[in-house]
């Protein structure tokens, strides 16, 4: 008699929604890390930005299939980093349990920033490079 292979049930597997943000974290405040490895304080939010020089240069390999940069690169060198421009980012103090507070910039990547946050975070807007830009918009009035 032969066996007949048991139907396989495929599990589905849903990931939860971002939490979507509409407030800075406080400069000085401390917080857990997500896996609870270690803490950090908070210096300020940021801007992380990817640096188009560390781009590979051009080569004449095939493995390129004729998309290899260009030798002339046009445009700013720095521009926002497309993965985390709608998650906030923090200059922060990595603070470990028996070592020295490490400067570093994290990423929150689980959160997403809102509309008016995310605007002021990474506009393109000529209006927002003014210095009276420097807070965020206040944050959306909560209906009861």
């Amino acid at each position: 008699m032969a066996c007949r292979p048991l139907p396989v049930r495929h599990r589905v597997v849903t990931a939860a929604a971002p939490v979507q943000v509409h407030t800075v974290l406080e400069p000085g405040s401390e917080h857990p890390s997500l896996g609870g490895q270690y803490s950090y304080r908070v210096l300020g939010p940021c801007c992380r930005l990817f640096d188009r020089e560390e781009l590979p240069w051009p080569c004449c390999r095939l493995a390129w299939h004729s998309k290899e940069p260009s030798w002339r690169r046009v445009g700013r060198r720095f521009v926002a980093d497309l993965a985390a421009r709608r998650c906030p980012s923090y200059a922060v103090e990595l603070l470990q349990p028996g070592a020295r507070p490490t400067r570093t910039v994290i990423t929150l990547f689980p959160q997403r920033l809102g509309p008016a946050l995310q605007e002021w975070w990474y506009s393109r807007q000529p209006g927002s490079m003014d210095a009276a830009n420097g807070l965020p918009p206040p944050q959306p009035a909560s209906q009861p």
